[in-house]
């Protein structure tokens, strides 16, 4: 099974809105098949072991780290292949939270004689796609904030300034983070501040390119953005209020390709939960929000951040007026801080990670 994690996330950042899958076939103690889902659209995992088998799946053992389907979606049904295959066990790390599958593929492989055990390593497995768990039960993406900063916390020197806070093995680092997000959401302010590209650098492996997504509650954002400068990689989608009466504004991004999605104002400002139902509803189950200190300070005070992803830079900025990671108003009383789960502290390059996952 563990070989099955390290196939399947051979697909991160190609497989959405699909989950990432692997599958291995063993016979009489020895492999005789494995594969992985290797993008949205292509062979199943299953399928991809059974083929690569060459006939020798009957009677072996398959490990795959997510309940086989059963439904037809752009490939038919992993289950009636390993029927055919006359498969003679499966071990199966999670069930399928969707509800097209969810059990259905166990009893369906139980009803043909097959040997199904299930819950091997399920904590791992279930962290592999937690992304496509949340936006399945949830209708709602799953948000990592990631923010780079001193040691005592700042994001910026008092006069705006922050490139480069982090070493370049850190942002390498952020680069994979980005090749396995759906979207990348910045707020206005970073546009007008550094008008990034918000593009991939990564050219070693073939990802869907994330969706750009921009935070523009005022439709502030110019029309000679870099975003705009070149032909899009990717989708740009600009989240802005129902209220905001800019048409000819409007008019001007649509024509540009930029799609717009137009909440309710939440105190003047998107509807950040409103827009990740949106957000989902288009397929995106993952989204890497590398904001400033407003929008992430909107983010955890509307909770839709789940994990958190911290660089610190082995460096001491100070300055009442140098920027911390999360703005806004605060809090007044410490029990009402937002608490972390730390899941892991380690070093890159001079620079220390700490990720953790917020708890709900």
């Amino acid at each position: 099974m563990k070989l099955v994690l390290e196939l399947a996330s051979k697909g991160k950042g190609a497989t959405s809105p699909n989950p990432m899958v692997g599958a291995v076939l063993v016979r009489n103690g020895k492999i005789v098949g494995k594969g992985y889902h290797r993008k949205a659209g292509s062979l199943h995992a299953e399928v991809v072991a059974i083929k690569d088998s060459r006939g020798k799946a009957k009677g072996a053992t398959l490990f795959v780290n997510l309940e086989p389907c059963v439904h037809y979606g752009k490939t038919p049904p992993c289950c009636d292949e390993i029927i055919r295959a006359r498969i003679s066990k499966v071990v199966i790390g999670m069930k399928d939270p969707n509800p097209l599958v969810n059990g259905k593929g166990i009893r369906k492989l139980k009803i043909h004689g097959i040997e199904v055990e299930v819950g091997v390593m399920e904590k791992e497995a279930e962290e592999l796609n937690e992304a496509f768990i949340k936006s399945i039960k949830t209708g709602t993406p799953f948000v990592i904030m990631k923010s780079a900063m001193s040691l005592d916390g700042k994001i910026a020197t008092r006069s705006g300034q922050s490139k480069w806070l982090t070493s370049k093995e850190s942002r390498k680092f952020v680069q994979e983070l980005r090749s396995a997000s759906d979207g990348i959401m910045v707020g206005i302010g970073t546009i007008l501040r550094d008008d990034p590209r918000l593009n991939l650098r990564i050219k070693k492996r073939e990802v869907n390119p994330p969706a750009k997504i921009i935070v523009d509650s005022q439709l502030k954002i110019p029309l000679r953005a870099e975003l705009f400068s070149s032909k899009p990689d990717s989708e740009i989608i600009i989240a802005t209020t129902a209220s905001n009466g800019n048409e000819r504004k409007l008019r001007k991004l649509r024509k540009m390709g930029a799609e717009i999605i137009q909440t309710r104002s939440r105190g003047g400002k998107v509807d950040l939960k409103e827009l990740m139902k949106e957000l989902c509803r288009k397929g995106l189950r993952s989204i890497l929000l590398e904001g400033g200190a407003e929008l992430n300070a909107s983010a955890i005070n509307e909770g839709i951040v789940d994990k958190v992803f911290y660089f610190y830079a082995p460096i001491l900025i100070g300055g009442r007026n140098a920027k911390g990671t999360i703005g806004g108003e605060g809090i007044t009383k410490l029990q009402d801080a937002g608490k972390i789960d730390i899941k892991e502290i380690k070093k890159i390059g001079e620079d220390l990670l700490v990720i953790g996952y917020v708890r709900n």
